[in-house]
Protein backbone atom coordinates (compact mmCIF):
# COMPACT_ATOMS: atom_id res chain seq x y z
CA UNK A 1 0.00 0.00 0.00
CA UNK A 2 2.85 2.34 0.89
CA UNK A 3 4.56 1.64 -2.42
CA UNK A 4 1.32 2.36 -4.28
CA UNK A 5 0.91 5.65 -2.44
CA UNK A 6 4.54 6.57 -3.15
CA UNK A 7 4.09 5.84 -6.87
CA UNK A 8 0.89 7.91 -6.96
CA UNK A 9 2.61 10.91 -5.33
CA UNK A 10 5.64 10.55 -7.60
CA UNK A 11 3.37 10.46 -10.67
CA UNK A 12 1.58 13.67 -9.70
CA UNK A 13 4.87 15.34 -8.78
CA UNK A 14 6.35 14.63 -12.20
CA UNK A 15 3.07 15.61 -13.87
CA UNK A 16 3.17 18.93 -12.03
CA UNK A 17 6.76 19.40 -13.17
CA UNK A 18 5.99 18.64 -16.83
CA UNK A 19 2.95 20.95 -16.84
CA UNK A 20 5.10 23.71 -15.34
CA UNK A 21 7.88 23.24 -17.91
CA UNK A 22 5.42 23.24 -20.84
CA UNK A 23 3.70 26.35 -19.49
CA UNK A 24 7.08 28.10 -19.16
CA UNK A 25 8.09 27.13 -22.70
CA UNK A 26 4.80 28.36 -24.21
CA UNK A 27 5.03 31.60 -22.23
CA UNK A 28 8.60 32.11 -23.40
CA UNK A 29 7.65 31.79 -27.08
CA UNK A 30 4.35 33.70 -26.91
CA UNK A 31 5.27 36.56 -24.62
CA UNK A 32 8.91 36.82 -23.51
CA UNK A 33 10.57 36.63 -26.94
CA UNK A 34 8.17 39.07 -28.69
CA UNK A 35 8.48 41.58 -25.81
CA UNK A 36 12.25 41.02 -25.40
CA UNK A 37 11.79 40.30 -21.69
CA UNK A 38 15.32 39.52 -20.56
CA UNK A 39 16.29 37.67 -17.38
CA UNK A 40 17.91 34.32 -16.62
CA UNK A 41 19.45 32.02 -19.20
CA UNK A 42 16.35 32.50 -21.40
CA UNK A 43 17.13 36.21 -21.45
CA UNK A 44 20.59 35.50 -22.82
CA UNK A 45 18.91 33.42 -25.52
CA UNK A 46 16.83 36.47 -26.54
CA UNK A 47 19.94 38.70 -26.57
CA UNK A 48 21.94 36.20 -28.63
CA UNK A 49 19.03 35.92 -31.06
CA UNK A 50 19.19 39.68 -31.63
CA UNK A 51 23.00 39.82 -31.99
CA UNK A 52 23.79 36.64 -33.92
CA UNK A 53 20.32 35.32 -34.91
CA UNK A 54 20.90 32.16 -32.83
CA UNK A 55 17.98 30.00 -31.75
CA UNK A 56 17.18 30.85 -28.10
CA UNK A 57 16.54 27.17 -27.31
CA UNK A 58 20.03 26.28 -28.56
CA UNK A 59 21.64 29.01 -26.45
CA UNK A 60 19.65 27.83 -23.42
CA UNK A 61 20.60 24.18 -23.91
CA UNK A 62 24.31 24.90 -24.37
CA UNK A 63 24.31 27.34 -21.44
CA UNK A 64 22.53 24.85 -19.18
CA UNK A 65 24.91 22.02 -20.08
CA UNK A 66 27.92 24.23 -19.28
CA UNK A 67 26.36 25.29 -15.98
CA UNK A 68 25.53 21.67 -15.11
CA UNK A 69 29.19 20.79 -15.60
CA UNK A 70 30.27 23.60 -13.26
CA UNK A 71 27.56 22.59 -10.79
CA UNK A 72 28.85 19.02 -10.75
CA UNK A 73 32.41 20.20 -10.14
CA UNK A 74 31.70 22.97 -7.64
CA UNK A 75 28.45 22.02 -5.91
CA UNK A 76 28.59 18.23 -6.00
CA UNK A 77 26.32 15.46 -7.25
CA UNK A 78 23.48 15.92 -4.74
CA UNK A 79 22.98 19.61 -5.53
CA UNK A 80 23.16 18.91 -9.26
CA UNK A 81 20.72 16.00 -9.47
CA UNK A 82 17.50 17.99 -9.09
CA UNK A 83 18.54 20.51 -11.77
CA UNK A 84 19.45 18.06 -14.56
CA UNK A 85 15.93 17.22 -15.75
CA UNK A 86 14.72 20.81 -15.87
CA UNK A 87 17.96 22.09 -17.43
CA UNK A 88 17.56 19.71 -20.38
CA UNK A 89 13.77 19.62 -20.79
CA UNK A 90 13.12 23.36 -20.62
CA UNK A 91 15.10 24.30 -23.78
CA UNK A 92 13.77 21.19 -25.54
CA UNK A 93 10.16 22.23 -24.88
CA UNK A 94 10.99 25.79 -25.92
CA UNK A 95 12.12 24.35 -29.27
CA UNK A 96 9.09 22.06 -29.58
CA UNK A 97 6.62 24.90 -28.91
CA UNK A 98 8.41 27.53 -31.04
CA UNK A 99 5.90 27.01 -33.89
CA UNK A 100 2.85 27.95 -31.79
CA UNK A 101 2.97 31.78 -32.11
CA UNK A 102 3.14 31.45 -35.91
CA UNK A 103 0.56 28.68 -36.24
CA UNK A 104 -1.82 30.03 -33.60
CA UNK A 105 -1.27 33.81 -33.37
CA UNK A 106 -2.94 35.73 -30.57
CA UNK A 107 -3.54 38.79 -32.75
CA UNK A 108 -2.79 42.37 -31.84
CA UNK A 109 -2.14 42.73 -28.10
CA UNK A 110 -0.91 45.81 -26.29
CA UNK A 111 2.75 45.40 -25.17
CA UNK A 112 1.85 46.09 -21.54
CA UNK A 113 -0.84 43.39 -21.63
CA UNK A 114 1.64 40.97 -23.23
CA UNK A 115 4.15 41.64 -20.46
CA UNK A 116 1.53 41.14 -17.75
CA UNK A 117 0.27 37.89 -19.28
CA UNK A 118 3.82 36.63 -19.67
CA UNK A 119 4.65 37.59 -16.10
CA UNK A 120 1.65 35.80 -14.61
CA UNK A 121 2.10 32.61 -16.66
CA UNK A 122 5.87 32.48 -16.08
CA UNK A 123 5.35 32.80 -12.32
CA UNK A 124 2.70 30.08 -12.41
CA UNK A 125 4.89 27.71 -14.44
CA UNK A 126 7.99 28.33 -12.36
CA UNK A 127 5.98 27.84 -9.16
CA UNK A 128 4.75 24.44 -10.37
CA UNK A 129 8.32 23.38 -11.21
CA UNK A 130 9.65 24.47 -7.80
CA UNK A 131 6.68 22.96 -5.96
CA UNK A 132 7.45 19.62 -7.61
CA UNK A 133 10.99 19.81 -6.23
CA UNK A 134 12.83 20.67 -9.46
CA UNK A 135 14.39 23.74 -11.07
CA UNK A 136 14.84 24.89 -14.66
CA UNK A 137 18.62 25.13 -14.23
CA UNK A 138 20.24 28.18 -15.79
CA UNK A 139 20.87 31.02 -13.38
CA UNK A 140 19.51 28.89 -10.51
CA UNK A 141 22.79 26.99 -10.75
CA UNK A 142 24.82 30.15 -11.19
CA UNK A 143 23.17 31.71 -8.13
CA UNK A 144 24.19 28.76 -5.96
CA UNK A 145 27.78 28.93 -7.22
CA UNK A 146 28.03 32.68 -6.65
CA UNK A 147 26.44 32.30 -3.21
CA UNK A 148 28.81 29.55 -2.13
CA UNK A 149 32.10 30.96 -3.40
CA UNK A 150 31.24 34.65 -3.19
CA UNK A 151 30.17 34.22 0.46
CA UNK A 152 26.89 36.08 -0.16
CA UNK A 153 23.27 35.15 0.42
CA UNK A 154 21.28 33.47 -2.33
CA UNK A 155 19.14 36.61 -2.61
CA UNK A 156 22.19 38.78 -3.26
CA UNK A 157 23.54 36.23 -5.73
CA UNK A 158 20.24 36.45 -7.65
CA UNK A 159 20.51 40.22 -7.60
CA UNK A 160 24.00 40.07 -9.12
CA UNK A 161 23.37 37.44 -11.82
CA UNK A 162 19.84 38.27 -12.96
CA UNK A 163 20.51 41.96 -12.37
CA UNK A 164 23.48 41.87 -14.74
CA UNK A 165 21.44 40.09 -17.42
CA UNK A 166 18.60 42.61 -17.07
CA UNK A 167 21.08 45.49 -17.46
CA UNK A 168 22.13 43.88 -20.75
CA UNK A 169 18.54 44.36 -21.96
CA UNK A 170 19.06 48.12 -21.59
CA UNK A 171 22.28 47.92 -23.60
CA UNK A 172 21.00 45.74 -26.45
CA UNK A 173 17.37 46.91 -26.56
CA UNK A 174 16.11 50.07 -24.84
CA UNK A 175 15.18 51.53 -21.46
CA UNK A 176 11.53 50.47 -21.78
CA UNK A 177 12.59 46.85 -22.25
CA UNK A 178 14.84 47.16 -19.20
CA UNK A 179 11.93 48.40 -17.09
CA UNK A 180 9.62 45.68 -18.40
CA UNK A 181 12.23 43.02 -17.61
CA UNK A 182 12.76 44.37 -14.10
CA UNK A 183 9.05 44.49 -13.34
CA UNK A 184 8.61 41.03 -14.83
CA UNK A 185 11.32 39.52 -12.62
CA UNK A 186 9.88 41.06 -9.45
CA UNK A 187 6.31 39.94 -10.13
CA UNK A 188 7.38 36.46 -11.31
CA UNK A 189 9.24 35.98 -8.01
CA UNK A 190 6.13 37.00 -6.05
CA UNK A 191 3.76 34.73 -8.01
CA UNK A 192 6.21 31.83 -7.82
CA UNK A 193 6.26 32.09 -4.02
CA UNK A 194 2.46 32.14 -3.91
CA UNK A 195 2.23 29.01 -6.07
CA UNK A 196 4.86 27.15 -4.03
CA UNK A 197 3.62 28.20 -0.58
CA UNK A 198 0.00 28.92 -1.37
CA UNK A 199 -2.02 31.88 -0.12
CA UNK A 200 -1.80 32.09 3.65
CA UNK A 201 -5.11 31.15 5.26
CA UNK A 202 -3.81 31.62 8.80
CA UNK A 203 -1.61 33.90 10.87
CA UNK A 204 0.78 32.84 13.63
CA UNK A 205 1.06 35.19 16.61
CA UNK A 206 4.00 35.16 19.03
CA UNK A 207 3.12 37.40 21.99
CA UNK A 208 5.18 38.59 24.95
CA UNK A 209 3.10 40.46 27.52
CA UNK A 210 2.95 41.30 31.21
CA UNK A 211 -0.74 40.32 31.13
CA UNK A 212 -0.31 36.72 30.04
CA UNK A 213 -3.47 35.39 31.74
CA UNK A 214 -5.73 38.10 30.31
CA UNK A 215 -4.39 37.64 26.76
CA UNK A 216 -4.77 33.85 26.99
CA UNK A 217 -8.33 34.23 28.31
CA UNK A 218 -9.22 36.59 25.45
CA UNK A 219 -7.87 34.17 22.82
CA UNK A 220 -9.38 31.02 24.34
CA UNK A 221 -12.72 32.36 25.58
CA UNK A 222 -13.54 35.25 23.25
CA UNK A 223 -11.95 34.01 20.02
CA UNK A 224 -12.28 30.27 20.79
CA UNK A 225 -8.74 29.38 19.76
CA UNK A 226 -6.10 27.33 21.53
CA UNK A 227 -2.76 28.69 22.68
CA UNK A 228 0.67 27.27 23.42
CA UNK A 229 2.90 28.92 26.01
CA UNK A 230 6.61 28.80 25.24
CA UNK A 231 9.46 29.77 27.51
CA UNK A 232 11.83 32.43 26.21
CA UNK A 233 14.75 34.37 27.61
CA UNK A 234 15.68 37.99 26.94
CA UNK A 235 18.92 38.17 24.97
CA UNK A 236 20.18 41.27 26.81
CA UNK A 237 18.67 40.98 30.30
CA UNK A 238 18.55 37.20 30.53
CA UNK A 239 15.07 37.45 32.08
CA UNK A 240 12.75 34.48 31.52
CA UNK A 241 9.67 35.43 29.51
CA UNK A 242 6.53 33.55 28.59
CA UNK A 243 5.76 33.59 24.86
CA UNK A 244 2.16 32.94 23.86
CA UNK A 245 1.84 31.28 20.46
CA UNK A 246 -1.46 30.90 18.67
CA UNK A 247 -2.80 30.39 15.15
CA UNK A 248 -5.85 32.30 13.95
CA UNK A 249 -7.58 32.57 10.55
CA UNK A 250 -6.35 35.52 8.48
CA UNK A 251 -9.84 37.02 8.68
CA UNK A 252 -9.44 37.31 12.48
CA UNK A 253 -5.96 38.84 12.38
CA UNK A 254 -7.19 42.38 13.06
CA UNK A 255 -9.48 41.27 15.92
CA UNK A 256 -6.63 39.60 17.80
CA UNK A 257 -4.22 42.43 17.07
CA UNK A 258 -6.61 45.03 18.51
CA UNK A 259 -7.53 42.75 21.41
CA UNK A 260 -3.89 42.45 22.46
CA UNK A 261 -3.43 46.23 22.28
CA UNK A 262 -6.50 46.84 24.44
CA UNK A 263 -5.27 44.42 27.10
CA UNK A 264 -1.62 45.51 27.04
CA UNK A 265 -0.61 48.45 24.87
CA UNK A 266 3.05 47.68 25.61
CA UNK A 267 2.80 44.04 24.52
CA UNK A 268 5.40 42.81 22.05
CA UNK A 269 4.11 40.51 19.33
CA UNK A 270 5.21 39.16 15.98
CA UNK A 271 2.78 38.03 13.28
CA UNK A 272 3.80 35.70 10.45
CA UNK A 273 1.97 33.87 7.68
CA UNK A 274 1.13 30.25 8.52
CA UNK A 275 0.91 28.47 5.17
CA UNK A 276 0.14 25.05 6.62
CA UNK A 277 -1.37 24.08 9.97
CA UNK A 278 -1.62 20.41 10.85
CA UNK A 279 -2.48 18.45 13.98
CA UNK A 280 -3.88 19.64 17.27
CA UNK A 281 -7.34 19.32 18.67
Amino acid sequence: MKRKEYCRKAFFRYLEFIVGIILLAITYNYFLIPCNIVYGIGGLGIIFKKIWSLEPSTVMLIGNIILLFFSLCLLGVNNTKRTILGSLLYPIFVKLTAFLPTSFPLGEIEPVLQVLCGTFLAGLGLGLVFKAGFTTGGTDILNQIVSKFGKVSLGKAMLYTDGLIIILSWIFFDFQTFIYSLINLCIVSFITDKVVLGISQSKAFFIVTEHETSVKRFIMNSMIHGVTVLEGRGGYTGDVKKVIMCIVPTSQYYILKEGIKQIDENAFFVVTDAYEVSGGA
